[in-house]
Parts: C-alpha cells; structure tokens; sequence
C-alpha cells in the first residue's frame, strides 16, 4: 500500500479516532476524580439529622405481648441514639426476684463519623424509606419490635411483629416481606451492640451510668390491681415515704396506668437525689407507706427526648 493511501486513510478515519480518544480520556479522569489519591472510594454523603443533644435520631423498643400493666409503665427503650451522639442502652439487668426498683442504664457517645457509620447502616436495612409494618401471621401474643429514625429529612417509623420468630419458609410471607424482616433483625442486633464495631476513634465514652436527672414515679395503692404482687414465699419490705408531698397528693392523676394511680415527674435537686438514694436499696415490690396507707413506686428514668407522665402512643 502506499504512503498516499495511508494518508488517505488517516485523514479519512481522523475524526473519529478523536472523538474515541477524547471520550476514554474523559472516562479516565472521571474514574480518577471517583476516588482518593490512596485509591479508597469517596466519603459517601453525610445524612442529614438532628444534632441538638436532646433531639433522638435512632430508637429500638419492643413492647407488648403478654406483659402486666406495671412492666408497660417501666419499660424503656433498647437503643436510643440523639443528635449530639449520645447512646443510651438498657444494660445487663440482674437476675434476681423482686429485681432492683431502678434500671441499670449505659451511656455512650460516639463522633459523628461514628453516627454516619449507624445511619448507613440504617439506611440499608431500609429504615429511611418510609413507614412499615410487618405483621406476622400465625403468631399470637408476641412482643413487637418499633425502629424510629429521624434523619434524611424525615420522621421513619416501622414496626416488626415477633421478629426473629418468624420461619423462613413461611409460605405465607412474600419474599420481600422475608427480606425486610432478616435486614431489619441484622441490623438491630448490629446497632444494639455498637461499641463492638464501630472504629476505636468513633467512641468518645463507653458504657458510662446513664445520670438521672428527671424520674416519672407511677403511685398506686399496694393493692391496686395495676400493683406488682408479691408470691407468697417472697417477703416485702416496707418504708416510710421520705419527700414532702404525701403520695395519695403527688403528682395528677394517670387513668392511662389506673383509676387511683397518680404520675409524678422528680426533678427537685434537693428530692431527687434523696429518692434515688433510697431506691437503690428498694426493690419493685418494695412498700411505701404514707398517711397510713402503703403504695407502689413504679419508677422510670427519663430519656433526653421524654416530658414524662403521658401514655405510650405507638
């Protein structure tokens, strides 16, 4: 062939070889502006949350079933996540009857890096696309697992019956429904346990006491049927109540616990630590007497987010 007919050829093909050059050169700079010079992908966009100290980002509570009134009214949540990282976790609870009249709550904090970590994790088990229920057919008297979000610019509610009891071959669940319930028990298992995965540098505190700074004490008559009952082999103890106010006058009325309970919020610097004191060495059965009658304190600690003396909306 000769050099005119190359010629030809490459004046004839030119432009298109230009235009094939140029599109791998913009596909090779687009690939090296995808990732960091140590060839690691990009910083994912940080999701969007509250970051007031008192503003809950993530919670995981499971309630219901066959429980009795008195545990409904002291139940906390399993997991609570705020704006500023603050984690708060219902810690190992003693296995003993009657068990201690005051829960055993953790504190942690984690960085925001560490709370972006938790939201993608969030994110992908689906808790930012919007409410859901699960239901579970099949299944009766089971507690039910409730994830709420606030982050991305919404308010994410989904709740979960009997998760982790269902059968996988269940042909009465869709195999979506499979998948959403599998992710969602991952995760939770996941975000209960943060501390174990999270990067050393995300945890600022780890598994502090919780501190106790408002406390919603439940009152009810000893005998009222709201009232935790004594077996007959379990002795109960009995002691005077210490703080001003006498508890038949404490606090409003709460018919959403009980007919004669009353619901009282503690904040007093002076009365507060001085409950606190005597409830660390009292027990949910313990007896309360005031004006020659005896009560119960069904007590619960508040979280950051909570006012307190309103009745559980699910």
């Amino acid at each position: 062939m000769s050099r005119r007919t190359n010629r030809a050829q490459r004046e004839r093909h030119g432009p298109h070889l230009s235009s094939l050059v140029a599109l791998v050169l913009v596909n090779l700079i687009g690939l090296a502006c995808a990732v960091s010079p140590a060839g690691t992908p990009p910083t994912p966009t940080p999701i969007a949350h509250p970051s007031e100290h008192d503003a809950l980002v993530l919670r995981i509570e499971t309630s219901g079933g066959l429980l009795p009134p008195f545990v409904l009214v002291t139940e906390l949540p399993e997991l609570s996540v705020y704006g500023d990282g603050t984690v708060i976790v219902l810690g190992p609870q003693i296995l003993i009857y009657p068990p201690p009249a005051l829960p055993n709550l953790l504190q942690s904090r984690i960085t925001e890096d560490g709370l972006q970590l938790l939201l993608r994790e969030a994110a992908a088990a689906g808790l930012l696309d919007g409410d859901a229920d699960y239901p579970l057919p099949g299944v009766y008297d089971a507690p039910t697992t409730f994830f709420t979000v606030h982050a991305g610019g919404k308010r994410t509610r989904v709740s979960v019956y009997a998760l982790g009891l269902e059968d996988p071959s269940d042909p009465r669940l869709t195999a979506e429904q499979r998948e959403a319930r599998q992710k969602l028990a991952a995760f939770a298992a996941k975000a209960r346990d943060l501390t174990s995965w999270l990067p050393a540098d995300a945890i600022i505190e780890r598994d502090m006491p919780y501190v106790i700074t408002r406390l919603q004490v439940v009152v009810v008559p000893a005998d009222a049927p709201q009232a935790p009952q004594s077996p007959e082999n379990i002795p109960v103890s009995s002691r005077p109540w210490s703080l001003p106010t006498p508890l038949s006058q404490i606090g409003e009325p709460a018919p959403w616990v009980g007919p004669t309970a009353r619901c009282a919020v503690i904040t007093s610097r002076k009365e507060l630590p001085r409950l606190l004191e005597e409830l660390a060495t009292a027990n949910t059965l313990t007896r309360w007497e005031s004006g020659q009658q005896e009560f119960v304190l069904l007590v619960r600690p508040l979280l950051p987010d909570e006012t307190g003396c309103q009745p559980r909306r699910w």
